[in-house]
Formats: structure tokens, sequence, C-alpha cells
């Protein structure tokens, strides 16, 4: 058997059915859904499909592609996931083209007939998909449309609606145009929620990403819809047995890192849908005549417990670690790769640790995290059964153990590896998700405040069929503030609120395991508000958007589109459009903010991992809202450390054109002032140290002049600025510049 070394393991599977199992508008999530599964690789040695069959499926669907030799392919392993034994194969390409540009891409092959269920592709000159785009979004989609026509049951999927534009952090100007689309398969015109197809298309209208969500099937049968219940009788059902509780929703804006707390309606998460023909409730292990009990909330612990270890230190945490990860084999060797104190996600002191398992023929890892004041478990994955099996010690499967016994273990794991969380905490409510296929037990432990569920934290724990700990994860926010429940509206009125906009959606909806495996049931999805994504504050007692996708415009006569791209994408942010003036003079500290969001991400703080911070200017403090804004310009050499920065300042279109020359990394040859001339009316109003920044800047045509003056000292204004970044992102793209 070749030898090769997996790494991440546990890496998340993509393109799993989203359809019914999303939460649907105010749905509350406890946590007890369904874990993604890890990989399974196979070694080359064990592949049966050669490179040339798949080379060969690739260009049937990508022949735009001919100029790429077989030579630039490169074939991966065979892989299967745990659940779905259907084996599929991975093909990258690269290759160095004349220009000096390079192209690079990969596409994933699935089943017998190796059908492409993936492809990303990264173009060797995409200026064109800067903005502004060649295509429009309307364009774009005709695009992904005409391609979809290319599969055999193209004609069979339906453009679902978007709700929302997403970012991450915000989107930025040297990065190209993404337009993604969804389309969902349907049968008579009724949605299959497990076939999916995702399409990304470029701004210079190439598509550069594809997903097809396919899973191990069979015959597929479906429900006959003619037997459906009307959506009447499913609507009083629900009138009827469904309860609208009280939850405090935790919202965390990723972009500055603050958290807000709301207390919000919504129907229990138990429920899924409601089966079209029989009436069934759908829950998260399949259906049932009534919805799962809930037993009220009961904490784990009456009372704090001390843990039972403070102010963990390095050494005891890699003892600890050692103990905790050991593996009854001889053939495989535990190795621990790193030890770092750090901050995770919700600003708590962690111990991060990074481990290996070793065996005869790879290798795999992840990393265990330790709350460093209790020395607490926060995140833990176990690997042992999969790392046993990998290097040929199949362990044998055990009859699973009852759900009580399961909770009861899981209760005493939680009470051994983090004890002072437990009364925060209460007993699951309703069921557990229980994965048949491998006998594990997926608990929730909800997170209580003032007798009230918090959407958002939670305590999840995997138990095996033996009754092994499987995984651990403790999310638990630091929120000083509580919403009071003195001012919000009634249950009857919020109950009323969700049934009088009620609307039924029909799906048809495979379990994918066991009997029914291949089987299609139609189900009723409940859609309280146009859109899912919104929830009912219960203070207002409104519907609020937790995705607003309604974007504020701004008018002016000449940069209009740039002003409101810039705000669109997060690189400006404006609370009120109808207030903003585009022709407003722009501070220095605003205007070094729009340029440095322009082109790169940066934490709003500090990164957890880093351990000290270096301040430039006096005036320029850690907490100050400009601090990594202005960290950042000094890092990449726009402000000199030397000089003082006034961040009141108006900014000035020399000053300006000193920025962007100093980004490009032409700094040093903008210093040689005497080898530029500048034939500008008003030339001898530049600074006599600037004159090269002047020139580059205007022959870049970054900054322009207007009746031959450049006009160095003119206070520059929101637009000016917005059109001149623009101009600034496709100069720094062409250069193959990054900002990381």
């Amino acid at each position: 058997m070749k030898s090769f070394r997996k790494l991440g393991l546990l890496t998340l599977t993509t393109g799993l059915s989203i359809g019914i199992f999303a939460p649907g508008a105010g749905a509350a999530s406890l946590g007890n859904e369904q874990l993604s599964e890890a990989q399974i690789q196979l070694s080359l040695a064990e592949a049966v499909v050669s490179k040339s069959e798949l080379i060969k499926k690739f260009r049937e669907l990508f022949p735009q592609f001919n100029y790429l030799k077989d030579s630039d392919f490169h074939m991966g392993s065979g892989h299967h996931y745990p659940d779905d034994d259907t084996i599929r194969y991975d093909l990258s390409f690269h290759k160095n083209l004349k220009n000096g540009k390079y192209v690079n891409g990969s596409i994933g092959f699935i089943g017998e007939k190796l059908e492409i269920e993936r492809f990303n592709y990264d173009p060797s000159n995409a200026e064109e998909a800067l903005f502004p785009a060649k295509v429009t979004k309307e364009k774009a989609q005709n695009i992904a449309q005409e391609f979809l026509k290319k599969f055999a049951d193209g004609s069979d999927y339906q453009l679902e609606p978007q709700y929302f534009t997403f970012f991450p952090n915000h989107q930025l100007l040297t990065e190209p145009i993404r337009y993604s689309f969804s389309f969902v398969r349907t049968k008579n015109n009724i949605p299959l929620s497990d076939q999916r197809i995702q399409i990304t298309v470029l701004g210079n209208g190439e598509i550069n990403d594809f997903y097809r969500s396919t899973f191990n099937q069979g015959i597929p049968s479906f429900d006959d819809e003619t037997k459906a219940l009307s959506k009447k009788e499913i609507i009083s059902k629900m009138k009827d047995d469904l309860s609208i509780d009280l939850y405090y929703r935790i919202d965390h804006d990723y972009r500055t890192g603050a958290k807000d707390v709301k207390l919000v309606y919504q129907p229990s998460s138990e429920m899924r849908g409601v089966h079209a023909i029989t009436g069934e409730w759908q829950t998260l292990n399949g259906f049932s005549s009534k919805l799962p009990a809930r037993d009220g909330l009961v904490p784990i612990t009456d009372q704090a417990i001390q843990p039972k270890r403070a102010n963990l230190t390095l050494e005891e945490a890699k003892t600890f670690a050692e103990k905790l990860l050991k593996v009854d084999s001889k053939e495989i060797k535990l190795r621990i790769e790193s030890i770092d104190e750090t901050k995770n996600h919700n600003g708590q002191e962690v111990i991060s640790i990074q481990y290996m398992y070793e065996y005869h023929n790879g290798g795999t890892g992840t990393n265990l995290e330790i709350d460093k004041k209790t020395g607490e478990i926060i995140q833990y994955h176990d690997l042992k059964a999969d790392v046993l099996k990998e290097a040929g010690d199949d362990q044998k499967e055990s009859q699973a153990i009852a759900k009580e016994e399961a909770l009861e273990q899981a209760v005493k794991y939680l009470k051994n590896y983090a004890p002072s969380y437990l009364h925060n905490y209460a007993i699951p409510m309703g069921e557990p998700y229980y994965n048949e296929a491998r006998g594990v037990y997926h608990f929730s432990f909800p997170r209580i405040v003032n007798g009230i569920l918090v959407n958002g934290d939670q305590i999840s724990v995997g138990i095996s069929a033996n009754g092994e700990l499987l995984s651990l994860n403790v999310n638990h926010s630091d929120i000083q503030s509580w919403p009071s429940v003195k001012n919000v509206i009634s249950k009857e009125k919020a109950t009323t609120k969700f049934f009088e906009n009620l609307n039924l959606k029909l799906n048809f909806f495979r379990e994918r395991t066991g009997e029914k495996r291949d089987h299609y049931q139609l189900v009723y999805t409940p859609e309280y508000s146009e859109n899912p994504f919104s929830y009912l504050d219960a203070s207002t007692g409104e519907w609020t958007s937790a995705l607003d996708n309604k974007h504020q415009t701004i008018s002016h006569p000449w940069a209009e589109k740039e002003l409101n791209y810039l705000m669109e994408a997060g690189i400006i942010e404006v609370k009120d459009a109808k207030d903003f003036q585009g022709d407003e003079k722009i501070t220095k500290g605003a205007a070094l903010e729009i340029v440095m969001r322009s082109i790169s991400r940066f934490y709003p703080e500090y990164p957890p991992h880093q351990k000290s911070v270096n301040q430039t200017f006096d005036n320029i403090k850690p907490e100050h809202p400009l601090f990594q804004a202005v960290e950042r310009a000094v890092s990449l050499g726009v402000l000199e450390k030397e000089i003082a920065f006034n961040p009141d300042e108006h900014l000035t279109k020399e000053e300006l054109a000193v920025w962007y020359i100093r980004l490009l990394e032409l700094a040093e040859a903008a210093k040689n002032q005497g080898i530029y001339q500048l034939k500008f009316a008003d030339a001898k109003e530049v600074t006599p140290e600037n004159i090269g920044f002047v020139a580059l800047a205007h022959s870049l045509g970054l900054l322009t002049d207007t009746n031959n003056k450049f006009s160095p000292k003119k206070e520059i204004t929101y637009a000016d600025l917005a059109v001149s970044a623009v101009q600034l992102a496709h100069e720094i793209f062409k250069k193959g510049l990054h900002y990381y």
C-alpha cells in the first residue's frame, strides 16, 4: 500500500443538504443537529480509476481548458465518507503561462459514472472581474443557467431566491466580484431538498466554482403528491400543538467581534416540518406522531462545582493531554506537535494543543482546547476509533447502549472534564440526534440565563455505542448584561404573529439512512416570514432580519457607482445614506481606514494569539477605533513611524498620492524626484520631496488633473477617494501584490 499522510481528518464535508434541515425563520437551534462526517482517504494503490479517464470527463464539461496538457493535471487519492461508501476522486491542475501568469484549479468526481461533483478555478487574469465588473448579475445568472444545460437533468433545476449577499468581513476592491447562484432539483415542481447545484460566476463571466450535492443513492421512489393533506389542515395542526417560546438570541458581529443579545420568540427546535401525507411531525430522528416531550429546564447541577485544576500551566496541559489522548496500540504513536496559549472565538484564554497520531501508512491529527483558568476541556474530538481502523486494528462494533444510559455517560464526562460550567446549562430537552449507522448519540445541553434558554450557547457531547466520549465542545459567551423580560410582548401576541403570515412549502425529503434511504417523503416546512433569516423581536413585536440585504444607496453626479459599491462591500460604513454627502471633505483617519479596508482584511481588535501590540503613535492607543487601520498602514509603509499622525486633519491630494505610491511599493523610485517633470500649471505647488510620488500617481491614472491643474493642496472628498481607490485596486491586482 502506498504511504500517504492524512492531515485534517476532521475536515468538514461540504454541500450537506441544507433544505429542510436548515432552521426556518425563527427556529431555535439547541445544538442537537447532526455533526459533519470525517473524510476517509484511500491510498493511491487502491485507486481503480485512471488519470486519463478523469481528464476526459473534465474536458467534456469544460472545453475552454483545451490549452491544458495531460501533464498539467495531478490525480489525488480516492476517498469516501463513513456513512457513504461512494468513492470520490480528486483531480487538480496548475500551469504557468507565457505572460508570467498561472492558472490552477481542482475537480472532484463521484461514483462509477465519474460525475463531476465540484470544481474550483483561479483564472490567470481576473482584472475584468474586479469592480466595475465586466458582466452584470443578470448576465451572470444567464451564464449559470446555460451551464446547467450541460447536465442531463439540468432542466429539472430551479433557481432559488437570494435573501442576502454574504461578504466575509467585507469585500476587498482587489478581489474579483463573484455572483453565486443556488439551484434546487425538482420533481413535478416540488424541490428535492438534498439535491442542489451551486454555481459561482466571476465578474468577467467565467465560472470559477461549482458544487453539486450528491449522495449514495439507489433507485429513488417518491410519495404521491396527490395524496398530500391541505395546507389548511397542517396549519390547524401546528396551531394546536406547536409552542412559541421566549429565548435569548446571541448575534455575533464578526467584523467588530461584538456580541449582541436579544430576547426573541421562536418555535421549538425539535420540529423541522410535518409529513404532508401522514401529518406526522418531522424531528431530528425521523417522523413522530407527537413532538418530543419537553421536561422543563433542569440544570445539570444545582450548584457550581469547583474546577479540578486552576491556572493550568503548559506542562500540566501536556501531561493531561497525553493521558486523555493515549491509544492502546503499539502500531500508533501519539505526538504532541505544539502547545500554545491563546484566546478562542469567545475571548476565553485557552491552551491549544496540536497533536498527531502516526502509524505505518499515514497520520491523523487535530487540536485539543483547554480552558487555562479552570483546566477544563473546551473542545475535544476523539480520533482513536478512526486511527485504529486506519492502522488495521478494527474494533468490533457493539450493540449501542440506550439513550438514557448514553445521557448518563455524557453527564459523567461533563462532571469530570467541564464541571464549573454545568450549573449554567440544562439537561437536553427533547430527543438527541442519533446516528444509527455509527451508533453515536449527539447531546446538546442548552445554556440557561434567568430561566430562559439561550439560542447560540450550548455544550455538545458525542457518546459512542459503547458509552465512550467521542466529542465535547463548550460554547460559552461572556455576556455581562442580559435583556430584561419586563417589556416583551406576551406569548399570545407572539403566537398570533407567527401564524398570521404562516406559509407552508412542500418539499421532497430523503433520510439517506435506514430502510427508506432511497425514498423521498413529502414534507411541509413552515415559513413564518418572507425572509427565512428573520426572527421575531420580543421587545418590539416586529420581524427583524438577521441578515439584512437592503442596501442603502447614495446619490452623486459622478461617483455614485463607486460610493455605493464601497458601501455595499462594507468598506465605507454609513449609518444613514440620506445624511451622507459624497462631496464632504474626508479626514486622514477616515480615509486611511477606507484605503486599508479596500485592500486588506484585519481584526478590529488584535488577533487572539497576539502576545503584545506595537503602538506607533502616542495618540493612537490600542483602544482607539483607528488603531488597527493605523498600525496596518505603518506595517505596509503607508505611514512613517517618525512622523506624528493626526486623524482629524483633512487629507490633501498630494498626501493621498504619497500613500498610493507607497502601497504600490514604488516609494524608492518616487524619491528620485530629479528624474520627474511635472507639466501641470500648478506644479510649483507640489512639495519638492513629493514630486516623484505625484508624477507616478498621475501617470498610473490613480489621480488625474483637471484643466492641466493637479491641485496638490486640494482636500480630498469621499467621492474623490472612492474613485481613486478603485483605480488603485486595479493597479495592485495587476502587480500581483497581496496584503495579508
